[in-house]
């Protein structure tokens, strides 16, 4: 989602919007304390955050996946497949198609085995039967359903928390205190231009997105995303020395049409360019439309800074 300019500084609006911030606040923490979470045989592990907007938890995720897969666990991941039909199954990325899954469970069913289920105790459950040892939450810090051995808070160093305040008022699922009661680690993503850091109680990581082995002979291109924060992209693309000559956003999430990728196709080819896109996007195409279209990857990786 896009960021609304009046979530990054105190103003008229954040002021107007206070009490209804205060009541989502408030309705937040007393659901969370109605359940109680139930308890796996498997180590659960949360990579979740507390603001609105992509911090870059799915590349997280993907990246502490093949961590302890390079160790040899059996890893499963359970997440709600936002904006996908299908509920309750194993993604099966010959059998379901995007439309059913949503964008970010086909990124990690090319990882490890995805259950995609809005009661997250089932899809632990169920990936427990499976055989999993480790299964990785992608998002639901906020949901109580399932007990968390293991929390990780992601952030983008650029926002931090913004203005410091609760939805609508500002860009906060819960406040940084709250947050912190719950959560093991902090992770920043990118540069801390907030100070983010200091005000935080929990051992603080510092991480980054690295692109993965990326070569075309047409270094002029057309970049397209439907992302949280699409300009990180083009900055990518630019830092491998490609040059952007259109950009196209779309909104997080999007479901391309055919109507769509013609017009990208057209745009591209009247003006000799290469298609590009993210991972993300690249996955929900149709693999007719995936043939003329170069996937940037990328992979997260971090490193402990600051501890408390």
């Amino acid at each position: 989602m896009k960021t609304p300019r009046f979530w990054l500084s105190d103003g008229l609006i954040p002021t107007l919007l206070a009490p209804i911030a205060w009541i989502y606040g408030a309705a937040t923490q007393w659901r969370l304390k109605l359940k109680s979470p139930h308890k796996c045989k498997a180590k659960v592990i949360c990579i979740g955050n507390i603001t609105a907007g992509g911090v870059g938890k799915t590349p997280v995720a993907m990246a502490m996946a093949e961590k302890y897969l390079k160790e040899g666990k059996k890893v499963f991941f359970v997440t709600r497949g936002y904006k996908g039909k299908l509920k309750n199954i194993v993604v099966d990325l010959q059998k379901h198609t995007p439309e059913q899954t949503g964008d970010e469970p086909r990124l990690l069913a090319g990882i490890a085995p995805t259950i995609i289920a809005p009661c997250r105790e089932w899809g632990a459950e169920k990936a427990v039967r499976l055989g999993a040892e480790i299964i990785i939450m992608d998002d639901g810090f906020q949901n109580p359903g399932l007990f968390k051995d293991e929390s990780w808070l992601v952030f983008d160093g650029t926002v931090g928390v913004g203005n410091g305040k609760i939805i609508p008022a500002g860009p906060l699922r819960e406040t940084l205190e709250n947050g912190q009661k719950r959560a093991n680690y902090i992770l920043i993503m990118g540069e801390d231009k907030t100070g983010l850091a200091a005000k935080c109680s929990l051992p603080v990581y510092f991480g980054k997105l690295k692109p993965l082995p990326f070569s075309l002979e047409n270094r002029r291109v057309l970049a397209f995303a439907g992302i949280g924060h699409p300009e990180k992209f083009y900055q990518t693309l630019k830092k491998l020395n490609y040059q952007t000559v259109i950009t196209k956003d779309f909104p997080d999430h999007h479901a391309y049409s055919k109507n769509d990728l013609d017009e990208l196709h057209r745009l591209a080819s009247e003006a000799g360019l290469s298609l590009v896109t993210t991972e993300k996007d690249f996955v929900k195409l149709p693999q007719s439309a995936q043939r003329n279209v170069s996937c940037l990857k990328v992979r997260a990786e971090w490193s402990v800074r600051s501890t408390k």
